[in-house]
């Protein structure tokens, strides 16, 4: 004791975690006073507690509030409240010790963490993953000095003051009223702390939901109320679409809003929204995500990578889970069980959500389906937990479709004929262009439904499928055995070619084209076109994408030629075969090429032209 100062030692843990807060490497400093506001919520919330459950407790009047002074001539920081205070055994306890279970293990971890990044293989906020709580005044303070009070009766007023160097020292203080004053005598690379437009930016950062107002400098920082704790019945379109706007930092309104509450597996308050508008689509760069993980109101990770899977990046939101203890949300999210949990909720409902509108409102669904169907694809081609309900969402055009009408797979199968053997599907960069090939002969033919895809990934997704309620998934222009044939009348049987004839035909053909093709049949599939390719292995649009990301745009995958042996330009070339006119060789590769350009499969068309004038001269000369 010198002059009624009474000088301690900080345990030995706590010694260790202050060389790690204050001499580590952090990506962002800001998140002290996230903790330092969040310990004042949580005394200020203790003592509306205890007002409303003990006795004598008229004299605890105070407003529930906190309260931020700035002074950027002295440049401190002084942040205050009028919770339950601290005696003078709670100061040794909660500041000068380790008191919780599992904290020797997070000062290890902690240890761990300051190793690596000395070697510079990590870069990371420890305080945003960790909950170090009031030692990270010391990243920005070279003294903290705290007065405190206890709410107790009689209880007198003590002063806590360190510089973080190991040791702390207690003297009696003159405060007056309950609650607690921590004042940061800030570093000199801190100064920017001390001015109060920093800090109401970073209060809207983290603390913008604490349930209490906080003021800086008497004026209120945290002006939006936490709506999504609310009960929706509650909360007008107006406050959803203003607190969206705030989120978001938005002029337009939300396109979808969600908001629900989970007790079961997990604690849950959510509110999430669907945007007006994908930017993505418009040119601009991948969207971040933008779900906020809370834990009772306190921001823990903005952005959170670990909540929602990467396809829903396009949502907005807030999630908040009392679950998730401030202690433990603050480590590595993306191990922690809990979150694995809280990200398979959120999806699920989120996919329930969407599988809902789509079904009550299916004009509203599509004009979504327009903006955001990227983002549900690319869940179905890469989240295996979620498949099946994305696979329900995915929309088509078909040959039974208006132009811009879409259904879903479970409007196909509802519509299949009775011996149809699989759901059938089609490739192409539009409708246009598939309705002008080949593939669809046999089932407008027949009158059999066909998908439209127009995308890579839309025929990746199908073909990964393999099957949707018990029927095959088939691409109309890969070599299947589950294809329609086609049912010859007695005027097209007529039209046949003589069977040797064909033999030969088919023989000379695969001679002549050589390795561009695998193999030359008689097609009986085809009804006006002259010849089709077929794939071996998957869809054309995926052939074509593998050429794009190879550059190898001259190099066309040798594929199955089918030819219409009825056909006029066949049975020409068979005579010129016949004949041994060399022209049948030109005839014939073009052909080949014809098919493949029906097929999207030539993307550099140049190596062709020369043999599209040798062909029209003879046309135009031929007497």
């Amino acid at each position: 004791m010198n002059n009624n100062v009474e000088t301690r030692e900080f345990q030995t843990e706590i010694r260790q975690l202050l060389d790690i807060v204050i001499n580590s490497l952090y990506t962002d400093r800001n998140v002290f006073l996230r903790e330092l506001i969040s310990n004042a919520a949580d005394a200020t919330e203790k003592l509306r507690y205890c007002k409303l459950t003990e006795e004598n407790s008229d004299n605890l009047d105070l407003p529930l509030e906190i309260s931020i002074q700035t002074d950027e001539k002295a440049h401190t920081l002084t942040i205050s409240d009028n919770g339950i205070g601290m005696t003078k055994e709670e100061l040794i306890e909660n500041l000068g010790t380790i008191a919780h279970s599992g904290s020797k293990e997070f000062i290890r971890q902690l240890a761990e963490v300051k190793k690596d990044s000395e070697t510079g293989s990590m870069d990371l906020s420890l305080i945003g993953q960790f909950g170090v709580g009031f030692y990270s005044a010391f990243m920005v303070a070279d003294k903290v000095t705290i007065h405190t009070r206890s709410f107790r009766p009689d209880a007198e007023s003590w002063v806590w003051t360190s510089d973080g160097t190991g040791t702390y020292s207690l003297a009696k203080g003159d405060k007056n009223t309950y609650g607690t004053s921590i004042i940061l005598n800030l570093k000199p690379d801190a100064y920017n702390y001390c001015q109060a437009e920093e800090i109401k930016r970073i209060i809207k950062q983290y603390s913008s939901f604490v349930p209490f107002p906080i003021k800086v400098n008497d004026e209120k920082a945290n002006t939006v109320e936490a709506i999504w704790t609310k009960n929706p019945t509650q909360i007008s379109e107006e406050e959803y679409t203003e607190f969206y706007k705030y989120i978001d930092n938005s002029y337009q309104e939300p396109f979808y809003k969600l908001h629900f509450t989970s007790d079961a597996p997990l604690s849950i308050r959510a509110l999430l929204f669907v945007p007006a508008e994908n930017f993505e689509r418009l040119g601009f760069s991948r969207m971040e995500r933008g779900v906020n993980l809370f834990c009772k109101k306190v921001l823990i990770q903005e952005k959170s990578e670990a909540i929602v899977p990467e396809w829903m990046r396009f949502v907005r939101g807030i999630i908040d889970s009392d679950d998730l203890p401030l202690n433990i949300s603050r480590e590595t999210l993306q191990d922690n069980a809990l979150v694995v949990k809280l990200n398979k909720v959120v999806t699920s409902r989120f996919l329930k959500f969407l599988e809902e509108q789509a079904k009550d409102n299916p004009d509203k669904y599509r004009q979504f389906w327009e903006k955001f169907n990227h983002f549900l694809k690319e869940g179905a081609a890469t989240d295996y937990i979620h498949k099946d309900a994305l696979v329900r969402l995915l929309r088509f055009e078909s040959n039974f479709t208006a132009p811009g009408e879409l259904i879903a797979l479970d409007d196909y199968v509802g519509r299949m004929r009775e011996d149809q053997k699989a759901i059938y599907y089609v490739g192409g960069t539009n409708r246009e262009v598939i309705e002008s090939g080949p593939y669809l002969e046999i089932f407008k033919d027949k009158g059999i439904e066909v998908l439209y895809t127009y995308e890579a990934i839309d025929d990746y997704i199908l073909d990964s499928l393999h099957e949707y309620k018990g029927k095959k998934i088939i691409a109309a222009e890969q070599d299947s055995s589950d294809l329609p044939d086609a049912d010859l009348n007695e005027s097209q049987k007529e039209e046949e070619m003589p069977e040797d004839d064909k033999q030969a035909l088919l023989a000379w053909f695969k001679e002549t084209l050589d390795t561009k093709v695998t193999e030359v049949r008689a097609s009986k599939r085809l009804v006006d076109s002259p010849a089709v390719v077929l794939s071996p292995h998957g869809t054309h649009n995926m052939q074509k994408m593998m050429q794009l990301m190879s550059k190898e745009l001259n190099s066309v995958p040798a594929g199955i030629l089918e030819i219409n042996s009825r056909h006029p330009v066949i049975k020409g070339i068979n005579e010129l075969r016949k004949n041994e006119d060399p022209f049948a060789t030109e005839a014939a590769e073009q052909v080949l090429q014809n098919a493949q350009i029906a097929a999207g499969l030539i993307v550099d068309p140049r190596n062709m032209v020369n043999r599209l004038y040798s062909i029209l001269e003879r046309a135009v000369t031929k007497k």
